[in-house]
């Protein structure tokens, strides 16, 4: 099966190994991997700044930079659920609006993917600890994939999971509310990780890498000894 590689900015500039994970796993599970060289941002922190007019020239890059995909994956929810809101954006538009639909209809996370698609459910993953999992906003009140992540995780030899409490909380990234709103978003990031500590976890795992980068700055910084990894990382663990 031929899949082409939405990376996103967030992995593209500062966690590549999420990328190289994404690609290991689907080459191991017998994809085809290709990158679309000019891909770019998807447009969505401009798009939720209110800038929408500004937003569309990113959103036309990326529906022509991936026009030629047969299936497009990326290990990212919350960009995921922005291609999927691209007919919504050029609705009533005659050359778009179908370009942007075509895109939505083939576009999968990584986890919706490779169970929904692929119909796999144990990639051979293996990881000795105990886990929770976050579970990201976008990713699961507007993408709508809430089992696939666990499917997958409960199916990892060695890995002992715990539930975490309160997990459809916000972490408070939110994308550029994080910038706006710096001081409710430590608030809301500081009770993430108080619930984190609850589970006596080793590992938390999540698979949106601006939640991550949000909470694992905040583990960071207060000293906890709990390791960050996104869930293409732990599927490609061995």
């Amino acid at each position: 099966m031929k899949v082409s590689l939405f990376t996103t900015c967030l992995i593209d500039m500062f966690q590549s190994d999420v990328g190289k994970a994404t690609v290991e796993v689907l080459e191991r599970l017998g994809c085809e991997i290709d990158f679309p060289k000019a891909q770019v941002c998807c447009g969505q922190p401009a798009y939720n700044s209110g800038y929408v007019k500004e937003s569309k020239e990113a959103m036309k890059n990326m529906i022509k930079a991936f026009e030629h995909a047969e299936h497009i994956v990326s290990p990212s929810g919350s960009c995921v659920s922005m291609f999927k809101e691209y007919p919504h954006v050029f609705k009533n538009d005659p050359i778009w609006e179908p370009k942007a639909k075509a895109l939505a209809n083939k576009t999968y996370e990584l986890t919706q993917f490779i169970v929904d698609v692929l119909k796999v459910e144990d990639v051979g993953a293996k990881l000795n600890g105990k886990a929770t999992y976050h579970t990201s906003c976008h990713m699961t009140r507007l993408l709508g994939v809430k089992d696939a992540p666990f499917t997958l995780l409960k199916n990892v030899e060695g890995l002992q999971f715990e539930s975490l409490p309160n997990a459809h909380n916000c972490c408070g990234f939110g994308g550029t509310f994080s910038v706006k709103m710096g001081q409710i978003s430590e608030q809301m990031v500081d009770e993430k990780v108080k619930h984190i500590e609850e589970t006596e976890a080793n590992y938390l795992i999540g698979a949106d890498c601006g939640c991550l980068m949000n909470i694992g700055g905040r583990i960071d910084r207060k000293g906890k000894p709990v390791r960050v990894m996104h869930i293409a990382e732990v599927l490609n663990s061995q």
